[in-house]
């Protein structure tokens, strides 16, 4: 790319097109998926000419590249907001943590990272770009500021509770309960939520199992 065209793709005008696409993007692969979101889709969606897309990203790889960056901030906007977000009163902060957590889930950027995450077991050039903002959502989002809302330190216990809540939330998110979702989705939260506080010395919660 010359100077000349770095320069008409920075205006104010082409860095708006630019989030219009990728926000496009990030839509579609939560609604209809990873391969069936093509750029030609992403084109129309974002209602631009196919060679306008192109413009903005001539490859696939380009695009791929921006929204994964795209959706990284995405979800780190949406997880600052809810770090900030103190707990009700009365509301412990580990239950407060697993609630917002499981919210956070359901929406769009972090669907469409779930979906880039599942293609990309089969796609090389998708999981390179993902490897970056994994480690750094991992790192800086999941392990810094779920650990505060849940109010709980730095040691191998404390980040074994993140961990526990954090990817029974996931993988219950991506699961298929295919009878009484509702019922067994609570109860499993249920236990998490005292697994957690367990495993943070919190509370009298000694037995998982509560009936």
């Amino acid at each position: 790319m010359d100077a000349r065209t770095y320069l008409a793709k920075a205006t104010p005008k082409s860095q708006r097109t630019r989030a219009r696409i990728l926000e496009a993007a990030m839509r579609l692969f939560a609604e209809v998926g990873y391969h069936a979101a093509t750029n030609a889709l992403i084109a129309d969606a974002a209602k631009l000419t196919r060679g306008a897309m192109l413009y903005h990203f001539a490859t696939r790889e380009e695009l791929v590249v921006a929204a994964v960056g795209y959706i990284e901030l995405e979800r780190a906007k949406l997880f600052e907001q809810a770090a900030a977000q103190p707990p009700a009163p009365g509301v412990d902060a580990a239950e407060h943590a697993i609630d917002a957590y499981w919210g956070l889930l359901h929406e769009a950027p972090f669907v469409a990272f779930a979906e880039l995450e599942a293609a990309a077991r089969t796609d090389e050039m998708l999981r390179a770009a993902l490897a970056e903002a994994q480690s750094a959502f991992d790192r800086a989002q999941v392990g810094a500021r779920f650990g505060a809302i849940i109010q709980a330190g730095a040691d191998p216990r404390f980040q074994t509770s993140r961990d526990l809540g954090r990817f029974v939330l996931e993988g219950l998110a991506k699961g298929s309960m295919t009878y009484d979702e509702l019922a067994r989705r609570e109860r499993l939260i249920a236990v998490v939520k005292r697994a957690v506080r367990i495993l943070n010395r919190k509370g009298d919660a000694q037995e998982l199992w509560s009936e």
